[in-house]
């Protein structure tokens, strides 16, 4: 066999894939040349391994899988990131595909390599619209790992962005679930790291196959639109240059137009059509020193006329993810609105690469550490909220608000600017400067005015955050906060609350019920009773001693049974009850009989104990305490048609109450007013309570047509039942008063709790 004809004799498969994996690997080594001689030998030793583990392995073009993971490394290269990331980038599939362990890889390459691997390994599959728990589960995988090592999450998104590029070998029936996913989850996290390039390029395929019709119809008008418009850019680029050189100010000016998925989202949101939506084409203006910027801006103002409200100055307040430029809107020739977007080189960088700009810069910048700082906090802020919140879901739920912030800035007393989502109020500001700030908070100044918690911030406010060391999260905050960070420490602080509440309570209950077996008090957790408690737990099934009291609190045990079983392992262990004492607490009679086992409310309870809304009792009243199913204990006057339904149900979930001598706040009880219709009869009627010094927290009034006699439900808080009969009196006296009484629940309509 000749030469020549060795030279045409076709390729078998293995020999075919092995030559395109080279040709692949020779041109990610083409870009390689930032790195040292070391560095390009480790991820040769990488491209190795990743060739020999996915041998054999195709791609659904037919292309050898190898392909991919060099694919992935080059988009890295694009960042300019290390060996160790390019590395992990070339075996991201190993470990998951291939079977290859991480002790090998650590082994082979170090610790940090194995450790990139290994986080992006535990990225599972997703499937978006299948179970929310386990999506949730992988989510908090990939962001715990990302806040740990922000290489892991370039390297997925390199790897997200190669998918989507090649989403046209993939079968149809999966473009929806994966363009979502890459939608609602991917473009978001680039975006909140910085990397715009990416968010936008992200957006634009899944746009093209989830939507691929409207993104075909979409694309013809904007081409056609070019078409059109192409003598008006290059007008506007000739006469920009001019103006610029005519200053003498030296510059970089490029064309840019709108992604077809901002247009099309802008069209869905404010209800355009296509030709409604005038500003498709802007300019970039890259400038050698921050003041030519603000100098530039000048002398665009003076050419071209400014959309009032369109000017935007995120140099002297970045965006929280790193983002300086300053924007304006001009009114072009013909009408046309055209956006500007002035900035220099450095600032040029960071905005198309965020987080990336780090390593794009470390080699010629001497001070990379602003760009490596970039949404340092929002990573930090990850770690925060996982600390705070342990189930995956809730963790999602908080991550999912902080990854579409259109920000406000506000400024500290002390002018620091804080960038805030769109919407967040006093509490969610409180909780961004400290944890102890929010948790303490009780108003707020802003801009000198006395202001609400609730209140929404605008850009500039100026906000001063009123603290007191007794003041408390109240769960009210949970339905107006907009942060991620301050809803998981209002949720953190609450749970943490409830279980310490109803483990006191719980153990008040035990003792109540153990005294009533002739035990005076619980037995030591140490020394000779330890074993008894852990003989009690088996029998509870609960962990430990802490867990089983707060179960007991909140209704999940019945305290009379854990004491009589208590009681009978202590006379197993000798302990006699005490006659006596057991008499005394069975059997004592009449409400005037106190005892010392008997539970005393003063209102400082917190979540474990809850006044019933269905009789709302106030201190005075008889009342008797229910034991509701992981509720803890509700508390219903004793006569209360609604309860006496339970307890022929639930008898041994009752237990003795009584209210202290001294409660520490007031009570809400329910008064049906009926008035004589007249001018300012409701004021007379407010005014009477107010000077009885009663709240007013609720009010209903009748939707039948007004008639002279007018019936109107309040709700009001009071002391005490001796309070309320000065309220009742005070009201008996206002002319406009025709009948008053207390509202209490109607036997016929009555419901079990």
């Amino acid at each position: 066999m000749n030469q020549d004809a060795t030279l045409t004799t076709p390729l078998n498969p293995a020999q075919a894939a092995a030559r395109a994996s080279a040709a692949s690997f020779a041109a990610l080594e083409a870009g390689l040349d930032y790195l040292s001689s070391s560095d390009i030998e480790l991820v040769r030793r990488a491209y190795r391994l990743a060739d020999e583990a996915h041998l054999g392995q195709m791609r659904k073009n037919g292309d050898p899988y190898i392909t991919h993971p060099i694919a992935v490394a080059q988009i890295c290269t694009e960042w300019k990131l290390d060996a160790q990331a390019l590395s992990a980038a070339l075996m991201h599939d190993v470990m998951e595909d291939c079977g290859i362990s991480k002790a090998d890889l650590i082994e082979r390459f170090g610790m940090p390599v194995a450790e990139l691997v290994d986080g992006l390994t535990k990225l599972e599959k997703l499937e978006f619209h299948s179970r929310e728990h386990n999506q949730a589960e992988s989510f908090r995988k990939m962001l715990l790992a990302m806040a740990r090592d922000v290489r892991v999450i370039l390297i997925k998104l390199a790897d997200r962005t190669h998918n989507m590029r090649t989403m046209g070998d993939m079968p149809r029936s999966k473009w929806g679930r994966i363009s979502s996913e890459t939608l609602e989850i991917y473009a978001p996290i680039a975006h909140r790291l910085g990397l715009n390039h990416s968010y936008r390029e992200l957006q634009e395929l899944a746009f093209k196959h989830l939507f691929p019709w409207r993104y075909e119809i979409l694309s013809k008008a904007l081409n056609k639109s070019r078409n059109r418009r192409k003598d008006l850019i290059a007008r506007v680029q000739t006469e920009v240059e001019n103006a610029f050189g005519q200053q003498g100010i030296e510059t970089r000016i490029r064309g840019r137009q709108k992604t077809l998925f901002s247009i099309y989202r802008k069209m869905q949101l404010k209800h355009l059509s296509f030709a409604q939506v005038t500003d498709i084409y802007g300019f970039r203006i890259v400038l050698p020193e921050l003041m030519n910027c603000y100098t530039a801006l000048g002398v665009l103002h003076q050419l071209y006329k400014p959309l009032p409200g369109k000017f935007r100055d995120y140099i002297a307040i970045p965006k929280a993810n790193g983002y300086q430029s300053l924007h304006t809107t001009l009114v072009g020739p013909f009408g046309t609105n055209i956006e500007f977007q002035l900035r220099t080189e450095p600032m040029d960088v960071v905005a198309e690469s965020g987080v990336a700009a780090h390593w794009l810069y470390k080699a010629s910048e001497p001070d990379s550490a602003a760009a490596q700082d970039l949404s340092t906090q929002w990573l930090q802020s990850l770690l925060d909220i996982q600390q705070e919140t342990h189930d995956a879901a809730e963790f999602w739920d908080h991550v999912k608000i902080d990854l579409f912030p259109e920000a406000v800035y506000v400024f500290t007393p002390k002018g620091r600017i804080m960038a805030m989502p769109r919407g967040a109020t006093v509490v969610d500001f409180a909780y961004a400067i400290h944890t102890d700030i929010g948790s303490h908070a009780i108003g707020a100044l802003i801009n000198r005015e006395q202001s609400p918690l609730h209140t929404e911030l605008k850009n500039g406010d100026v906000v001063e955050i009123a603290t007191s060391q007794h003041a408390k999260p109240n769960p009210a905050w949970l339905s107006f906060v907009r942060t991620g960070r301050a809803r998981s420490k209002i949720r953190h602080h609450l749970k943490t609350m409830e279980i310490k509440e109803s483990r006191e309570l719980g153990e008040r209950l035990l003792l109540q019920s153990l005294r009533a077996e002739g035990i005076a008090s619980l037995p030591e957790t140490s020394g000779p009773t330890q074993g008894l408690w852990d003989k009690l737990l088996r029998f509870t099934g609960n962990k430990n001693r802490d867990e089983l009291l707060a179960d007991i609190g909140l209704g999940k045990r019945i305290a009379t049974m854990v004491a009589i079983k208590l009681a009978a392992l202590l006379g197993e262990s000798g302990q006699k009850p005490d006659v006596l004492l057991m008499t005394q607490e069975r059997y004592a009679g009449g409400h005037d009989q106190i005892s010392q086992g008997v539970l005393a409310l003063d209102g400082s309870e917190g979540a474990s104990v809850r006044y019933a809304t269905c009789c709302h009792p106030i201190p005075g009243d008889a009342i008797v305490g229910y034991l509701g199913r992981g509720e803890g204990l509700v508390v219903h006057t004793d006569d209360c048609p609604v309860i006496r339904k339970q307890l022929l149900r639930d008898s041994e979930r009752f237990t003795e109450v009584e209210w202290s001598d001294e409660p520490v706040r007031s009570f809400e009880t329910r008064l049906l007013v009926t008035l004589n219709n007249v001018k300012g009869a409701l004021a007379k009627v407010a005014g009477a309570l107010a000077a009885a010094e009663a709240d007013i927290t609720h009010l209903e009034m009748s939707k039948e047509p007004v008639l002279s006699d007018l019936d109107i439900r309040f709700t009001v808080a009071v002391r005490d039942r001796i309070h309320l009969a000065h309220v009742l009196r005070s009201l008996k006296r206002t002319p406009t008063v025709m009948r008053i009484v207390r509202e209490r629940p109607d036997d016929d309509k009555a419901t079990a709790h």
